[in-house]
């Protein structure tokens, strides 16, 4: 087992890379691609999910920069959710869950994500008549579902608000990424917070050494993201993401 004072192995650099690469094409952190894979190379779950997270801070904020300056960032897409999610992440953040549990939370969630995302249809950024109003109830529930979870798991949250913004019609895939990295951002550091209280906070030299190749990664997949793939395209991708990670996991699952 991988202690968090050892250099990373250069086949978890590369994925790494790879990772913040296209989950900031699409508005994300990473975390549970970052989680999916550090278990490969027997890392602590402890210091899985505080890299994890660390990696998200980091990753979040420049993909929501970079949608930010391309004028896809809508304030009502996000605050109704963060006004629950954060308190919410806190208090998941110091929950201990064990690790299949955490895993298997994840994977459920991301497998119906997944196939709702890449076989239903959904608005496109330039149809935006389609937008439908955000009721402020229903997100002030999922703001707090989705925060308890991610702090559960050790992710930014922003996996499930991004699909739910774009299957709900509330806003369109772009709108969706930029505020699903502002969401993130703030759990990510809500999350941390939880657990630096309870003192599973720990991320030494093998989270320092992922940091560079995931902020490389992220501005190069949130420029791509935000100025140059089509709404289609950033929807096809977020799903073809997504369904690499089940598929992965469900056949390790059923194989163990």
């Amino acid at each position: 087992m991988i202690d968090s004072n050892t250099l990373p192995p250069p086949q978890l650099a590369i994925l790494v890379l790879a990772i913040a690469f296209l989950y900031a094409s699409v508005g994300f952190g990473g975390a549970s691609g970052y989680l999916a894979a550090m278990s490969q190379f027997f890392i602590a779950p402890q210091i899985m999910s505080s890299t994890a997270l660390i990696l998200n801070l980091v990753v979040s904020f420049i993909a929501f920069v970079s949608y930010y300056r391309a004028r896809f960032f809508a304030p009502r897409l996000l605050w109704p959710f963060l006004l629950t999610s954060v308190p919410a992440a806190f208090i998941g953040g110091l929950l201990e869950v064990s690790t299949n549990t955490y895993f298997l939370l994840l994977y459920l969630s991301l497998s119906y994500i997944a196939v709702r995302i890449l076989f239903f249809r959904s608005i496109s950024d330039e149809d935006t008549s389609s937008v439908r109003p955000l009721s402020l109830g229903v997100a002030l529930l999922c703001g707090a579902g989705i925060g308890l979870l991610s702090g559960i798991i050790g992710i930014g949250g922003g996996i499930f608000l991004s699909p739910l913004i774009v299957l709900a019609g509330w806003g369109t895939p772009k709108q969706a990424a930029a505020s699903s990295a502002a969401f993130i951002f703030v759990n990510s550091f809500s999350g941390l917070l939880g657990r630096a209280m309870s003192g599973s906070l720990e991320l030494g030299v093998l989270g320092l050494a992922l940091l560079p190749l995931g902020l490389a990664g992220a501005w190069v997949g949130s420029r791509l993201g935000s100025r140059y793939l089509s709404g289609a395209a950033v929807r096809r991708l977020l799903g073809v993401v997504l369904l690499i990670a089940v598929v992965r996991y469900w056949g390790e699952f059923l194989l163990s």
